[in-house]
């Protein structure tokens, strides 16, 4: 079993939330849909070569971002991951997946 822990504006969060459910995350026993989530900031500085959602180029941003994390099927990572590229905006979405010892 796998973590699997992003970050997303507000604009894209409940999309790429149903984005990954719809492609095997968030599953714990009885229940869909499972995922923690908590405000904070990002911060960024596009750069040459970058096509930013938000920002311009070569400016530091900050901004509120959601952290989302969600519980992945090792056998699934890849499709969520290919899912949560798809429904991102970010060119570079930043995101990682973390193994979960299972007792």
């Amino acid at each position: 079993m796998l973590k699997l822990i992003y970050y997303v504006p507000e604009s894209h969060l409940e999309s790429t939330k149903l984005a990954i459910f719809t492609a095997g995350a968030g599953g714990i026993g009885n229940y869909e849909h499972c995922a923690w989530q908590v405000l904070g900031t990002g911060q960024f500085k596009p750069v040459k070569g970058a096509n930013p959602f938000i920002g311009e180029l070569d400016n530091l941003e900050q901004i509120p971002e959601w952290r989302v994390e969600t519980i992945v099927p090792k056998e699934k990572a890849v499709q969520v991951a290919q899912a949560l590229k798809a429904s991102h905006p970010y060119e570079e979405p930043a995101f990682e997946f973390v193994q979960i010892v299972e007792i």
